[in-house]
């Protein structure tokens, strides 16, 4: 793949060959950022599960204590006096036939889609639609509840969902390349020890195989995986 000379001048302050502490990795990820625009900086972690058995998928989400910096549109689907209850807890959008409808024509301009259980059956029918983008409301990612206000003001102070992909790797932004240090390092360390707490009881060996940070356009950066274990635990 051929590279631009942004990436190559990039690379060249990256150490191929070396893994970074957590912080050491968190201080260098800020000065691969050099974009025209504010990256993200994400964080991938390649795990020992195999995520075609039920028993070792690794899913669920987490609070970042400083947010990821991302402006996150929600969509409450529900009825009656549960949709004021969304409205004053700043969704995005708040209904339910008229968004049945936008979204069986395409429509699907949100981030987090929630639900209340009484209208999930007609949700449902809109799962080959939603699954795919990952916008499907779920009970164990807190999008199908009842309490909505509280479900949305979550979503929107920073919580995140995830769960591993096909080849064992969980992929998500832990913030913006212009916060501080201090808060990155906390938003990894938080979302590092929810990944390590949710570790299957049928996976076998090693868990965590290796950790990764980087900027959306910047060079990966290979953290010393045994390292950042022993910080936290």
């Amino acid at each position: 793949m051929k590279r631009s000379k942004r990436y190559r001048r990039l690379l060249e302050l990256v150490d191929r060959g070396k893994q970074y502490s957590l912080s050491e990795g968190v201080k260098l990820v800020k000065k691969t950022a050099s974009a025209n625009f504010d990256e993200s900086v994400e964080l991938a972690i390649r795990l020992g599960v195999d995520p075609r058995k039920a028993d070792q998928m690794v899913r669920g989400t987490v609070s970042l204590p400083y947010g990821t910096g991302k402006e996150v549109k929600v969509l409450v689907l529900t009825k009656g006096p549960k949709a004021k209850e969304a409205e004053e807890a700043g969704a995005d959008y708040v209904g339910f036939e008229e968004y049945i409808e936008k979204i069986k024509n395409g429509w699907a301009d949100v981030d987090v889609v929630i639900a209340t259980p009484d209208v999930m059956s007609e949700v449902g029918k809109l799962g080959r639609i939603l699954g795919p983008k990952g916008l499907m409301p779920n009970p164990k990612s807190g999008t199908v509840t009842m309490d909505v206000g509280r479900a949305v003001k979550e979503v929107k102070a920073g919580r995140i969902e995830f769960r591993v992909d096909r080849y064992g790797i969980i992929h998500v932004a832990i913030g913006k390349a212009s916060f501080e240090e201090d808060k990155l390092l906390e938003n990894a360390k938080t979302f590092i020890d929810t990944v390590l707490r949710l570790k299957p009881a049928s996976a076998k060996g090693q868990y965590v195989r290796s950790i990764a940070l980087s900027t959306t356009m910047g060079p990966g950066i290979k953290l010393d995986r045994n390292e950042v274990l022993t910080e936290l635990r």
